[in-house]
């Protein structure tokens, strides 16, 4: 049995607000979504201010509120610190935002780019691994969602998993991207807000000196800057956080959103107020085995330390602040999912002559299908949520190079870049079966790295950037 710190009735009351809230925003703000670009990319019109809090809060996902603790309480130091390093991807990718942009005024999806610069084979390649990644990444927000709410309510992990998935496909729903970036913003301030009054509120109930000297007394492990797979976390997370950022659709469905120039300020911002997020959440699981809970889940830490060292008032804090995390990042990935394979899928494979009222619609199934399709895949709880993730690892690190090549360089070739992501991809799944989660990424990136260089020496394209500026009839 486990101790509870919030009564169910206030979970539920404290989830039927806040549900309401985002599913009223998404209904008025949707009213203004008048055609494709509305709904797919906000108007293409989105500001700094809105800009750098979606970027941050979308990143803020279940697996920095959830994961990072979890990591933190099997790896140490290092499971914090590795995490906060997904920040790098964030800035990193703050000047190729800007090359999007500017190469493809008119672009859509990821996908786009892809089939225009490298041709149908690597773009087929890379939609199978941007799905897969998708996939994985909403069954562990929708996982996450079921995990909190039994964590710290004791509410049935089927029901909190299926309010939370209901609320956030409402309200992508209803007002596409432009209410994602509208609760996005909301979400921002309350993560922030949230976040500082946990760490301070710990820092006040423990201090960092009774804190160290338990651990250096009980598991003395979690301290040592020694600890070979937690050193191995770190690179193979680091290397995890940025082929997230660069493959996915969700961070360039906002690259083709931002006005002009906005896209290089907003991702740098948004990087750097990230990035102390996951160390707070961290250290706060290095509580645990001083408090002497037993934790039945290693992903469920957080929470229940949270719940038992700050008491009601925390509880309801770390449950506000994880539910804000888990619907900045859910209805971001629904909604660039969804234009992933209306895009790409529907009008690229199957419809090529739909319309843009047409794929309007299908877009709107297609969310509901995704949802419905995440609460089925939600429903056995088949693994951990830092397992899940990081079996994407594999996929989304052999992306890595041929994005970046094919940004800048005109030398690299399709063939190449098909090559280095499928070839990377299953190396890297080796390696997560064979050795472990922590290295998947690390040689998925590698192995990709060689191919894209080597095979592109040998069938060296010239490609021309100004044939992707050209494309607005393809593209839109």
């Amino acid at each position: 049995m486990i101790d509870v710190a919030l009564a169910p009735g206030l979970a539920m009351l404290i989830l039927t607000i806040f549900g309401l809230l985002w599913i009223a925003a998404g209904y008025l703000l949707g009213r203004k979504n008048k055609t494709l670009d509305d709904h797919m990319l906000a108007g293409r019109n989105v500001g700094l201010a809105f800009a750098s809090a979606t970027a941050m809060a979308t990143w803020v996902t279940s697996n920095t509120t959830m994961t990072a603790p979890q990591l933190t309480y099997q790896l140490g130091i290092w499971g914090m610190v590795g995490y906060s390093l997904g920040a790098i991807g964030l800035i990193l990718f703050a000047p190729l935002a800007g090359r999007i942009k500017k190469l493809l005024p008119h672009g859509f999806t990821s996908g786009d780019f892809i089939r225009e610069r490298y041709g149908n084979l690597a773009w087929r390649v890379f939609l199978i691994i941007s799905l897969f990644y998708a996939f994985g990444w909403l069954i562990s927000l929708g996982m996450a969602g079921g995990i909190l709410v039994n964590a710290l309510s004791g509410l049935n992990y089927h029901l909190g998993m299926s309010v939370i998935l209901l609320v956030c496909v409402s309200y992508t729903l209803l007002g596409g991207l432009r209410a994602v970036i509208a609760t996005d913003f909301a979400q921002t301030i309350i993560i922030l807000l949230g976040v500082i009054s946990i760490a301070f509120l710990v820092i006040d109930n423990i201090g960092f000196e009774t804190l160290h000297n338990n651990l250096q007394q009980d598991n003395p492990m979690l301290l040592s800057l020694l600890f070979p797979a937690a050193i191995m976390f770190l690179f193979n997370n680091l290397l995890f956080g940025v082929g997230e950022i660069f493959h996915s659709n969700v961070w360039w469905s906002r690259a083709f959103a931002f006005r002009k120039n906005t896209g290089t300020k907003a991702y740098l911002i948004g990087g750097l107020l990230w990035l102390p997020i996951p160390i707070v959440a961290g250290f706060i699981a290095l509580a645990a085995p001083s408090l002497g809970l037993l934790v039945p889940s290693a992903d469920m830490v957080g929470p229940m330390v949270a719940g038992q060292i700050l008491g009601t008032t925390g509880a309801v804090i770390v449950f506000i602040v994880i539910f804000s995390a888990l619907a900045s990042s859910l209805d971001s990935l629904l909604a660039a999912t969804s234009d992933l394979i209306t895009q790409d899928i529907y009008r690229g494979h199957i419809n090529k002559a739909a319309t843009d009222e047409r794929c309007f619609r299908i877009s709107k199934y297609i969310i509901v299908g995704l949802g419905l399709f995440t609460w089925l895949l939600c429903l056995p709880r088949l693994t951990t949520l830092a397992s899940l993730l990081y079996f994407t690892g594999a996929f989304v690190a052999s992306a890595i190079w041929p994005i970046v090549f094919g940004l800048y360089f005109r030398w690299a070739s399709g063939l190449a870049a098909a090559l280095a992501m499928s070839a990377g991809t299953v190396v890297g799944l080796i390696a997560y079966f064979q050795i472990g989660y922590y290295v998947a990424a690390l040689v998925s990136c590698a192995v990709s790295l060689l191919l894209i260089v080597t095979v592109s020496m040998l069938t060296r394209s010239d490609f021309t950037f100004e044939k992707l500026t050209k494309k607005k009839e393809v593209l839109s």
